[in-house]
């Protein structure tokens, strides 16, 4: 399929009805990795691949979603909410559950979601069908809801229902991004700052097709890891409430009460947020090489202190960087896998993106897949009569 009329018609052929359909964004961040749940700085951009979801109403109170990239339909009796399963579904039937839990009564309704995002790359598909799902299901109900409460609604529910700890970074960008423009996001006070990027530079993601099974259960792991230093921390800084509130003087100071990997995690959260900080001065100022380098900070320091870098991911930045075209490359996303984002100047895209899958595919014998984005507005409804293509991915329905 390539564009929302396929979609459309492919709905009306599952379900006998004419759908709504909405989109939201995926994302890269490029900076500030792993600090959201920790009250700080991050530097996303919501980016021109979109989870979409076609939805049309029942008669019901039971939520039927139906994905082209899995073979099963899945169901969910708003009136009886069941528990997460470990389920691809658990994403969109999870904002069901969260936002009756929130008071926002839903209607029954047919889903069938299609994602351009590509699963498990690190680029957030997981928000962009939560916020997209919230989206229909609001619509669907003929309600109207705060932006800003949608995104917490979808985080509680990567929280709660699928069990996945993650900050409010992903939600947010899928529900703000701006066009041609990153966003310096203030994780406690939720403030954003807009930053427009360079005309000439693009945005270029290199997923490793890879990702270990212990990205879920490390993730929940660096955060406990965090959680830990600050109870120790607190006892010598008693005012703190998380590493947003420590410096890296008063780490020093206070560190020897922390384990070597306590340590090292909480250095990496407190650099790592003034990464973001002189990185957005950087973007201000036009010194883009700055930024690029700022960049390279944050990849070892996630790499060497929070350890959730790989193999892939360390060969596809290296790569990156012996092109003369490349101003910064880093793994982006929770890391053990997916993929790195790198700001290339626009007019050297096609020899960088050639120079990066060969590399990569002699060194590992897997064949990477490289994404040219822009930076694009948050979620929306789209209009059937728009013919907004889709990358070059297809809708295939499974039997």
């Amino acid at each position: 399929m390539t564009n929302p009329q396929e979609l459309a018609q492919a709905f009306s052929e599952m379900f006998g009805a004419q759908p709504r359909i909405f989109r939201a964004p995926g994302r890269v961040n490029l900076i500030g990795e792993h600090t959201d749940y920790n009250e700080g700085f991050v530097m996303p951009a919501a980016i021109d691949y979109f989870s979409f979801v076609a939805i049309a109403p029942r008669e019901d109170r039971t939520i039927t979603a139906r994905s082209d990239n899995f073979p099963e339909t899945a169901e969910l009796n708003l009136d009886r909410p069941m528990k997460g399963r470990k389920h691809w579904s658990d994403y969109p039937l999870g904002v069901a559950v969260k936002l009756e839990e929130a008071g926002h009564r839903l209607k029954g309704a047919d889903l069938l979601i299609h994602g351009d995002v590509p699963i498990g790359s690190g680029l957030s598909s997981s928000a962009a069908i939560e916020v997209s799902t919230a989206l229909a299901l609001l619509d669907n109900a003929g309600l109207s809801i705060d932006r800003l409460d949608l995104a917490k609604i979808c985080q509680k529910a990567e929280n709660e229902y699928v069990g996945i700890r993650s900050g409010i970074m992903d939600q947010f960008i899928a529900c703000f991004g701006k066009k041609d423009t990153a966003v310096m996001l203030d994780c406690r006070s939720l403030e954003s700052t807009p930053l427009p990027l360079p005309e000439d530079v693009k945005l270029v993601a290199c997923n490793t097709m890879v990702k270990h099974q212990l990205a879920s259960s490390e993730y929940n792991a660096r955060r406990e890891e965090c959680e830990e230093g600050v109870r120790i921390l607190s006892k010598h800084l008693p005012n703190i409430k998380s590493l947003r509130d420590v410096s890296i003087a008063e780490l020093g100071r206070f560190g020897s009460d922390l384990s070597d990997v306590v340590y090292r995690r909480c250095r990496h959260v407190i650099t790592e947020n003034d990464r973001v900080l002189r990185a957005a001065t950087a973007l201000r100022n036009g010194e883009v090489s700055r930024f690029g380098k700022l960049m390279a900070q944050s990849h070892q320091s996630l790499r060497d202190d929070y350890e959730v870098s790989c193999k892939e991911l360390d060969l596809m930045v290296e790569f990156a960087n012996e092109t003369p075209d490349c101003i910064g490359a880093r793994m982006t996303g929770g890391g053990f896998g997916g993929a790195t984002i790198n700001l290339v100047n626009s007019s050297k895209v096609d020899e960088f993106t050639v120079h990066v899958a060969k590399r990569y595919a002699d060194a590992t014998k897997i064949q990477p897949e490289i994404y040219v984005c822009s930076a694009a507005d948050g979620a929306d409804r789209v209009l059937v009569k728009d013919r907004l293509p889709f990358p070059a991915c297809c809708i295939r329905l499974r039997p």
